[in-house]
């Protein structure tokens, strides 16, 4: 196998679905974690997986990454970080329910819900931003290939045009820290937020 040539090729593909991707999508989700931060209000980030992984992330960046160093900070759960709550519902319910019911105990009106799937068909996913939308929630949706229900139902779509579940998750990860710089620029302008 020639590796320098298939690196070429990957670097090639995924520097095409970046470049592509819809920036009037990414301003929206930006100033919809920003208005979240205005008002107090929580936002909630799940995934499955190697997207789980990139919401637990996320959720870091967003609470540490851009707040550490001023006295008002974000509010936000991942989901899917708590495994024993989430192997309960599971095991009791069904692997479905994982996100949903642990977002009713917290969810308010108004608050995000940030579903990440490569797909955009993971039903656990789904269910929770059926859920915000359905009770007054602000929802967004990182999903990859044709966009799927995710694109179709979240309130602001980031679809990652490509037919590759490892070039989608790169790209969600790169997505994510854009969202996290624009955002730590704004709330470190002296603008008094």
């Amino acid at each position: 196998m020639d590796f320098k040539g298939f690196a070429q090729r990957y670097l090639t593909e995924l520097i095409q679905a970046l470049s592509a991707l819809d920036r009037e999508a990414f301003e929206q989700l930006v100033r919809l974690i920003l208005e979240a931060f205005d008002h107090h209000r929580r936002i909630f980030i799940m995934g499955n997986g190697g997207s789980g992984a990139t919401a637990s992330h996320f959720a870091c960046d967003l609470n540490k990454g851009c707040c550490l160093d001023i006295p008002k900070k974000f509010k936000v759960v991942c989901l899917n970080d708590n495994v024993p709550m989430l192997s309960a519902y599971a095991n009791d319910l069904s692997y479905a329910h994982v996100f949903v019911e642990p977002l009713k105990n917290f969810f308010e009106k108004e608050d995000v819900v940030i579903g990440i799937s490569a797909s955009g068909n993971s039903e656990n996913v789904l269910q929770a931003v059926s859920f915000a939308n359905q009770n007054g929630g602000k929802t967004a949706g990182l999903c990859g290939f044709s966009g799927g229900t995710l694109a179709r139902i979240a309130q602001v779509p980031v679809v990652v045009r490509i037919n590759d579940t490892q070039k989608v998750e790169d790209a969600h990860v790169i997505i994510t820290h854009m969202i996290m710089q624009a955002v730590h620029a704004v709330l470190h302008s002296g603008s008094g937020r």
